[in-house]
């Protein structure tokens, strides 16, 4: 499951992380990149919402803060039922663009699936078209998805801010398979959770991973808990 959490604030405006870990129980996926996730704010009660999520849902968790003012932070996670070994977290480059004014960044673990490693790499791209494109290249380079050791096979989830048609969505494309277009099912927006007309939360996998089935579950839950839908794939691997 690939889902952005909106700091744990639903659509009627009240902050609540157990929703968000109800919305993850319901489905019971095996790893869950979750996308903005606040640690320490004041806005938030200053709660540490991914060690709050993974305790109820009894997952475990790795969280990279791509955004830190003194000690609140504010970034991604990754939850797992799988053993996780943290392979890279930093973030990712910007350019000078009217909406570039929050630092991004990527998180890649790997997860021991029986005897085998999947590598997972979890991301939420800016909002500057010109920003995506920087960051989905920096993604795709040595460091990330093509660094030696991120073999297959990979997962790359998270909320790109970018529709299907787009030049990121190309790009990626090109090296990684979109789960909803290769399953060739009804691609379901994501965004905004209420009245969903934008898809812009993606699931991308390589070759080797054979995928089931892919939903966006519209229920009065998920239209509640955040400003998206979750993404959910069901994976089997090669």
């Amino acid at each position: 499951m690939t889902y952005n959490a909106h700091s744990c604030v639903g659509t009627d405006g009240k902050l609540s992380q157990a929703r968000i870990a109800e919305v993850i129980a319901v489905y019971d996926p095996d790893i869950v990149a979750i996308q903005e996730l606040d640690m320490s704010r004041v806005r938030s009660a200053s709660l540490d919402q991914a060690a709050l999520i993974a305790e109820q849902l009894k997952m475990r968790f790795h969280f990279h803060p791509a955004l830190r003012v003194k000690d609140e932070m504010y970034g991604d996670a990754i939850l797992s039922k799988l053993p996780l070994q943290l392979r890279h977290a930093g973030e990712l480059p910007t350019v000078k663009a009217r909406l570039a004014f929050e630092p991004r960044g990527a998180l890649w673990v790997t997860a021991k699936c029986g005897d085998q490693e999947v590598q997972i790499i979890n991301t939420h791209l800016g909002l500057s078209s010109r920003e995506r494109a920087v960051q989905m290249e920096a993604l795709l380079g040595h460091d990330w998805l093509g660094h030696p050791e991120c073999r297959t096979p990979v997962i790359f989830c998270g909320d790109l801010n970018t529709p299907s048609w787009s030049s990121v969505h190309r790009r990626c494309s090109a090296v990684l398979r979109d789960a909803a277009l290769h399953l060739k099912t009804k691609r379901r927006a994501t965004f905004p959770s209420r009245f969903p007309f934008l898809r812009l939360d993606y699931l991308f996998v390589s070759a080797d991973i054979r995928v089931l089935g892919v939903r966006v579950p519209r229920t009065p839950l998920t239209r509640l808990a955040s400003d998206h839908l979750p993404v959910i794939a069901d994976l089997e691997l090669g």
